[in-house]
């Protein structure tokens, strides 16, 4: 009997499409200190004034994931935009506060301490400030993409 489970099993696993078979395991593992952290100024469509690090993968490279951290200053605002993917956060230091619409909106924002984690869903649109020093962790699936709800907030048009 368990050699007819195990076979119809198999059989069953093989005709899968390989999309939905196991993902192939890294090359190697990745294993970064704090102190081991590069950063560096952050891409031209976030504001000035917040640091950025690549932890692992390439935010640039479509349907691949990615971890980076930023290190936002007291104040630092992102105004109202939307992700082409769901944004993982989890945040390290400080609190991370978020609200969600088209507007900002500071009665709106949630503060998220150290140790909170959040998703903001794919295309829905969401806006942030930094109290305090904070430090946030961002996973997801390339590429990273701001879309600002108002194109005059869009850093890269000034």
């Amino acid at each position: 009997m368990r050699i007819r489970i195990f076979a119809a099993a198999l059989l069953v696993c093989s005709s899968l499409p390989s999309s939905a078979q196991a993902p192939a395991a890294h090359a190697a593992h990745v294993m970064v200190t704090p102190d081991k952290v590069a950063w560096s100024a952050c891409p031209p469509f976030l504001p000035t004034g917040a640091l950025c690090a690549t932890i692992q993968g390439d935010p640039s490279v479509p349907n691949a994931l990615f971890t980076i951290r930023s290190k936002l200053p007291d104040g630092y605002v992102i105004a109202p935009h939307t992700h082409p993917a769901d944004e993982h956060l989890t945040i390290l230091s400080g609190t991370f506060e978020v609200g969600v619409g088209e507007k900002f909106d500071a009665r709106a924002l949630q503060p998220l301490p150290a140790g909170s984690y959040a998703m903001m869903a794919k295309n829905s649109p969401h806006f942030a400030r930094a109290r305090g020093e904070t430090v946030l962790q961002v996973n997801a699936l390339g590429p990273l993409v701001f879309n600002y709800v108002n194109a005059a907030d869009d850093p890269t048009k000034r």
